[in-house]
């Protein structure tokens, strides 16, 4: 059975920092697709960042709106992604999910494509 635990959201004011870690348990493909996705109150969820790794490397892609202010990284010994935001403004206050896929087609950022999620953890990034 996999299990996604998502962990580090708080509040803190723009232009501060957060860590968001997920713990993938039950997933024992070392190449699944691990991606953060977020959603806001009236809004469809939005993907976030992805990650995968292959013989060649690590994988990643950003949204628009995150990249070069967000990264994504992972530990397969630890069954663990990690999401660094930096630079953060408000319109990044939502719920932040974990959520992972073993199918081998490039997932993107679609959540239709992605078969475990977390329960969530929020970020609340004020004025």
């Amino acid at each position: 059975q996999v299990q996604v635990a998502e962990s580090g959201g708080g509040s803190v004011q723009a232009g501060g920092s957060l860590s968001l870690s997920c713990v993938i348990s039950g997933l024992t493909d070392g190449r699944a697709y691990w991606a953060w996705f977020r959603q806001a109150p009236g809004k469809d969820r939005e993907g976030v960042a992805v990650i995968s790794e292959s013989a060649a490397g690590y994988s990643t892609a950003y949204a628009a709106s995150v990249k070069g202010r967000f990264y994504v990284t992972r530990d397969n010994a630890k069954n663990m992604v990690v999401l660094e935001m930096n630079g953060l403004k408000p319109e990044d206050t939502a719920m932040y999910y974990c959520a992972a896929t073993a199918s081998r087609r490039w997932p993107g950022l679609i959540p239709e494509a992605y078969d475990y999620w977390g329960q969530g953890t929020q970020v609340t990034v004020s004025s």
